[in-house]
C-alpha cells in the first residue's frame, strides 16, 4: 500500500446530497468540499462521485470551467452515483502497488460496524468500475470489512492502526488480531502492522480510526495528536497512546520520530456533545498539504508545525468546522488514487 506522499493522479470526493445526514446543512457543507475540490485541482484530477445526474454536471462544467481560468493541471470527472454519505476514504478503494502494477481493492463497507445506513456506499466502488473510471485496472472485491482511514501506510510494509477499530466485533467477528495481519498481508502487502492500544475522540463514529489520531508524515516520522491538559477527558488515552508511540521501533529497530500536533479547544454541537476536532485529520496530495482548521486559536499553531514537517510542499488550510458537525474532517471526506488508476 503506497504511503500517501506518493505520487498521485487524483482524490476521490463523494459529494454531498439531501438524502445524506448533510440535508439541513448543505449550505454549509458544499462550500468545504469546494475548497477541497480547489485545492486539489491546482496540482492534480478530482473524481467525484454525485447522486443527481445535474448536480454532476454542474459540477464538472463549473469546476472545469475554473480550473481552465486558472490554468490548472488537474481537471474533474464527475459522475452519478448513489451514496449513503459522503465519507469516501472509507467507502472508496484501496489502491496497491505490485510488480505487475497497480491494482485496487474493493473492500466490504458497513458504515462503521452498522452504526448507520451503508449499502449505496457498498456499492460505490463497483458503480465507478462499471462507468469506465478506473481505465483498464480491475478493482478486485475483498470479502473482508475494512476502511481507508483505520489504515495508515509508510509505503514500505508497515501499518499503523488501532485495535479499538480493527478489532470491534462489529466489523469481522471470526478475526483475530492474528488473522487480520495475514490478511493485511497478503492484500495491502504489509510486512510489519503496528498495533495502538490507545486513544479515541469523543465524538468519532468510527471506533478510534488511525487518521484521527496517528500519521505517518515520513517512513521515520509520525505525528499525532496529544491532549496536554490534565482535566481534559482525552488526557489518559492520549497520554498512554503516546507512551506506546515512543515504544514502536521502525523495521531497522531505531525508534521513530514524533511530532505532537496541537490539541484544538473543545468545540461542541448544537445538542451540547463534543465534536471530534484534530489536526491529524489532514491531506497529502501532489506538491501540497491541506490542513483541517476549526477557527480556533490553535489553528496558527498546527499550521506551522504542518510547514515544518513537510517544508517542500504548499500547506493549505481548509475551514472544516462544518465538517465535524458530522463526526468527520478533512482526510474522511477524501480518498487519494495513484498514477494510472482513474481514466480522464
Amino acid at each position: 500500500m503506497p504511503a500517501e506522499w506518493a505520487p498521485q493522479s487524483a482524490v476521490m470526493l463523494t459529494w454531498p446530497h439531501p438524502g445524506t445526514d448533510w440535508f439541513s446543512r448543505l449550505q454549509e457543507v458544499e462550500p468545504v468540499f469546494l475548497d477541497i475540490a480547489r485545492a486539489v485541482l491546482r496540482f492534480e484530477h478530482l473524481l467525484i462521485s454525485c447522486e443527481h445526474v445535474f448536480r454532476a454536471e454542474e459540477l464538472q462544467r463549473e469546476l472545469n470551467a475554473w480550473a481552465g481560468q486558472q490554468q490548472l493541471p488537474g481537471r474533474a470527472h464527475c459522475v452519478p452515483a448513489p451514496a449513503n454519505d459522503t465519507w469516501a476514504r472509507d467507502h472508496g478503494p484501496i489502491a496497491v502497488s505490485t510488480e505487475d502494477g497497480i491494482r485496487l481493492l474493493d473492500f466490504r463497507f458497513n458504515a462503521w460496524g452498522g452504526k448507520f445506513p451503508w449499502e449505496k456506499d457498498n456499492a460505490l466502488n463497483r458503480h465507478l468500475a462499471n462507468a469506465g473510471c478506473f481505465g483498464d485496472i480491475p478493482l478486485e472485491a475483498v470479502d473482508f470489512i475494512l476502511e481507508g482511514g483505520s489504515l495508515e501506510s509508510d509505503g514500505e510494509g508497515t501499518l499503523l492502526v488501532t485495535s479499538e477499530c480493527l478489532m470491534t466485533p462489529s466489523r469481522n467477528p471470526d478475526h483475530d488480531r492474528s488473522a487480520i495481519e495475514t490478511i493485511l498481508g497478503e492484500t495491502l502487502g504489509a510486512t510489519r502492522v503496528l498495533w495502538l492500544n490507545h486513544g479515541y475522540l469523543a465524538g468519532d463514529d468510527t471506533d478510534s480510526h488511525i487518521d484521527t489520531l496517528a500519521r505517518f508524515c515520513n517512513p521515520d516520522h509520525i505525528c499525532y495528536v496529544r491532549c496536554d491538559d490534565p482535566e481534559d477527558e482525552h488526557f489518559p488515552a492520549l497520554s498512554a497512546m503516546e507512551e506506546e508511540l515512543a515504544q514502536f521501533r521502525q523495521a531497522d529497530g531505531s525508534p521513530y520520530r514524533l511530532t505532537p500536533l496541537p490539541w484544538p479547544d473543545a468545540i461542541y454541537g448544537e445538542e451540547g456533545e463534543r465534536l471530534p476536532a484534530t489536526y491529524a485529520n489532514f491531506l497529502i496530495i501532489n506538491g501540497a498539504v491541506l490542513v483541517p482548521v476549526y477557527g480556533v486559536p490553535q489553528d496558527e499553531a498546527a499550521l506551522a508545525i504542518f510547514r515544518d514537517l513537510f517544508p517542500l510542499r504548499e500547506i493549505i488550510s481548509v475551514p472544516c468546522r462544518p465538517l465535524i458537525e458530522q463526526h468527520g474532517s478533512l482526510h474522511c471526506v477524501t480518498m487519494q488514487l495513484p498514477p494510472g488508476a482513474v481514466n480522464l
